[in-house]
């Protein structure tokens, strides 16, 4: 039984959401929480947070060579994401 509903979303008011204050703070929440289970690189790493013309971001970057190489080799940074 397939229902015709269809929804149209307000794009503005979408926009708005993405760019919010509450949108930054779940996003910076969730990048320290990355950044934590990054093992033992985890305080050499550094989460910035922005608005982009579209929609709110993060960013875990390393900042010690030492944690570079460490991610480059063993994808820290990608698997702390699970």
């Amino acid at each position: 039984m397939a229902s015709k509903v269809k929804i149209k979303l307000n794009s503005a008011g979408v926009r708005e959401l993405m760019k919010s204050p509450e949108m930054q703070a779940v996003l910076q929440e969730y990048g320290e929480h990355v950044r934590e289970n990054c093992g033992d690189i985890a305080d050499e790493c550094e989460v910035n947070g922005g608005i982009g013309q579209k929609r709110a971001h993060v960013n875990i970057h390393c900042t010690t060579p030492r944690a570079y190489y460490h991610n480059l080799k063993h994808n820290t940074l990608l698997k702390a994401l699970k």
